[in-house]
């Protein structure tokens, strides 16, 4: 299909004559007819017209390209779904090793609480590296997700040293304070742990202020 096949194949689709076509693109009807006969070939600027007309490409006109089809855009998973799962595994994690020690006070509690929890940072890591809507997950993760994941080092810092004050054996890592701590071990341990997140939690919202500027 040459040029004068397209004009006259794109005025036809129109359901328009010579005339309305010349019409439209300041032309006499004769010229359309030449075009469409070969004899002639429109000027630059009637070919910019008639693309314009016919909702075509110049490209189209003068070589019979077509366009490209337009690639869907593709969209970056939101970075909040990451972060809920994120969560949700921490929390699992903190009750799963909570279960265990209270079952069976069994140091490796703090094993299987540790691996779900480094999961579900992983998966929030993944989340803010691929998707989109990071800042704004970011600015709510770590301020609730602080509650979950210090308190197992916490207690396993003030079991430790509970042990080392009473001399009666090691009890081993815990999820939290053991039971057979003196209370005021315990009590200085649930102490620190709401001040670090607290302080933590202070410093995060403290901040976002400033990386919105």
């Amino acid at each position: 299909m040459n040029m004068a096949d397209r004009i006259q194949q794109l005025r036809k689709a129109r359901g328009i004559s010579q005339e309305e076509l010349a019409d439209r693109v300041g032309v006499s009807r004769q010229a359309v007819s030449k075009w469409e006969s070969e004899q002639s070939v429109p000027d630059l600027n009637k070919v910019v017209l008639l693309s314009d007309y016919f909702g075509v490409t110049t490209d189209y006109l003068l070589k019979g390209i077509e366009p490209l089809p337009e690639q869907p855009v593709k969209s970056k998973p939101d970075a909040r779904i990451f972060a809920v799962v994120g969560t949700a595994l921490n929390a699992i994690g903190l009750v799963a090793a909570i279960g265990i020690w209270v079952t069976c006070y069994e140091s490796w509690s703090v094993a299987v609480g540790l691996a779900l929890m480094a999961v579900g940072c992983a998966v929030f890591a993944v989340g803010q590296f691929m998707g989109e809507n990071t800042r704004s997950t970011a600015g709510w993760f770590w301020p609730v997700n602080v509650w979950l994941l210090t308190l197992m080092p916490i207690s396993s810092a003030f079991n430790a040293l509970d042990s080392m004050m009473s001399g009666g054996g090691w009890w081993g890592l815990s999820p939290i304070p053991d039971s057979r701590n003196y209370f005021i071990t315990n009590a200085l341990c649930w102490l620190f742990y709401g001040a670090v997140c607290v302080f933590v939690d202070w410093r995060l919202r403290k901040r976002q202020p400033r990386e919105k500027k």
